[in-house]
């Protein structure tokens, strides 16, 4: 956006410029001043370091290492051309290889950049304060590394990027910082382009919502590996159905009665489980499958009083595949220890679908 001048009774433009015609140098001038003051991209920022590049096996330098209020180190990479060249990627492999940080090294990294007597005991100090921790053991530094890229202006490709990554969970955000001249003056206009300032606090929200429901998904994921690793284990003496079956994150387990398209399954919800008999003969026979579960259906009060129980059953009319089930009590929020009784009961329930269905399903023609 232009800048304006209040000129009387009109609007006077102020010409833009550029850091090479005013020859303004990245290191020396731009990112001096920025490090002198971190606050115009964003109050809660401390500088630790300048040109860090504590790590093994590489010469590469980041320029500004800072740390934020809540304990998020932040990597702030500069460019002054106008498209920021590839410095998305260069700011993702400085994140990565500060992202284990510990606050000692932190502390060792600002002792460095501060100097002089006792830099290390007033590094600490420092980052105490800002962090406001009243010892290096009251707090931990978040896992989470920020970025913010600063650029005279940003390419399609760079931004496209950046929104890209922000939607994965990373922590990106750009800046545009544009010179103008006013007289003997240099001007510049520092404005946070991605995410816009009025989005951010929403995007922060919605992705730690992301980050949380991503959090569940994996923690449920390991109860169903753990889960139907034990139920395939404790149903080989009873029943072959799951018997060469491997475990897996889905809430569901799938067997094998012989015959395609007639799968035996075990579902889980949260306070409840099915045992169910699933019917899809694949893409171009739903007319077929239909049939199967209407035929099967006939048979209803035959196929009940051999599984000794009500089924539920559904031929799913919006679906390719039919399903007949058989609910029992007990989910995958059901505590651990009581996993061998519910697994338990969900064998028997198999077990006795698998005796009501076999013949049946065999003899089906269609």
């Amino acid at each position: 956006m232009p800048l304006y001048r209040i000129a009387g009774e009109s609007l006077e433009r102020v010409a833009e410029t550029t850091f090479a015609a005013e020859s303004l140098k990245e290191r020396s001038d731009i990112q001096r001043l920025l490090r002198a003051d971190i606050s115009v991209l964003s109050p809660d920022l401390m500088v630790v370091a300048e040109e860090f590049g504590d790590w093994a096996d590489s010469a590469r330098r980041l320029d500004l290492l800072c740390v934020d209020k809540d304990a998020n180190l932040v990597v702030v990479e500069l460019k002054r051309t106008e498209d920021g060249g590839h410095m998305e990627l260069q700011a993702i492999r400085y994140a990565a290889m500060v992202s284990s940080m510990t606050f000692e090294r932190l502390v060792t990294a600002h002792a460095r950049y501060v100097g002089g007597i006792d830099a290390a005991l007033r590094a600490e100090a420092t980052l105490l304060d800002f962090l406001d921790w009243e010892t290096p053991s009251a707090g931990a530094l978040s896992d989470t590394v920020r970025i913010m890229l600063l650029s005279a202006d940003f390419s399609t490709e760079l931004t496209t990027a950046v929104m890209w990554l922000n939607k994965r969970g990373l922590d990106v955000s750009c800046f545009r910082l544009k010179p103008h001249r006013l007289g003997a003056d240099v001007l510049i206009d520092i404005q946070q382009i991605i995410p816009l300032p009025e989005a951010a606090e929403y995007e922060v929200k919605v992705r730690a919502q992301r980050q949380e429901a991503e959090r569940v998904m994996s923690a449920r994921g390991e109860i169903f590996l753990r889960f139907w690793g034990q139920l395939i284990e404790r149903s080989r003496a009873s029943t072959s159905i799951v018997a060469n079956r491997s475990t897996g994150r889905d809430h569901w387990l799938t067997g094998s009665i012989g015959k395609a398209g007639f799968q035996p399954t075990f579902t889980m919800k949260q306070q409840d489980s099915r045992v169910e008999m699933y019917i899809d003969l694949g893409k171009g026979g739903e007319q077929r499958t239909k049939a199967a579960f209407q035929a099967l259906y006939e048979q209803r009060e035959a196929i009940e009083h051999a599984y000794g129980s009500t089924l539920h059953w559904q031929l799913l009319p919006e679906k390719r595949g039919c399903r007949i089930s058989s609910v029992v009590d007990g989910g995958w929020k059901t505590t651990e220890n009581e996993w061998p009784d519910l697994q338990d009961r969900l064998i028997a329930a198999m077990v006795n679908l698998e005796s009501a269905f076999k013949l049946p399903i065999a003899q089906l023609i269609i």
